[in-house]
């Protein structure tokens, strides 16, 4: 059996999805006493900053299918935390905005991530902070068709 040429901890691809599940699982743990999910947290947030987006763009935005984003803005509606209309303006597209409520419960969940935001913005401060950005950014247009 070959030898593997780079040591599993030095592999960049292994080593990126353990931060990003790192990130992952922290923010969850976080929005837990929320009672949101990352991918229902994401769509708020989304919606937070750029009212009456239609499920595709929530989708692109919060990283999940078409489908997935249907059936989580159906449970958003049931709780109460967005609105769309019964009909589509024009076309099929249902724009989605946040209500009072959801407001509040994106508020809540700011405030919950909070900590998590704060250390990842004590990375800001280490002297290859630029450095990782870029790289970061070179993986993602190295990697996207």
């Amino acid at each position: 059996m070959a030898q593997d040429p780079v040591p599993l901890e030095d592999n960049v691809g292994y080593v990126l999805k353990q931060a990003a599940t790192a990130l992952h699982v922290a923010m969850e743990t976080a929005l837990r006493p929320c009672g949101l999910t990352l991918s229902q947290y994401s769509c708020l947030e989304l919606l937070r900053r750029t009212p009456d987006q239609t499920n595709a763009q929530l989708a692109r935005g919060a990283f999940v299918t078409a489908q997935s984003m249907n059936e989580m803005l159906r449970t958003l509606e049931d709780r109460g935390l967005v609105v769309r209309p019964d009909t589509a303006p024009a076309g099929r597209a249902r724009p989605t905005r946040l209500t009072p409520a959801g407001r509040c419960a994106v508020a809540d969940a700011n405030e919950a991530l909070a900590p998590v935001d704060a250390a990842m913005a004590a990375l800001a401060t280490h002297p290859d902070h630029a450095h990782l950005l870029t790289s970061l950014r070179a993986v993602i247009t190295t990697l996207t068709p």
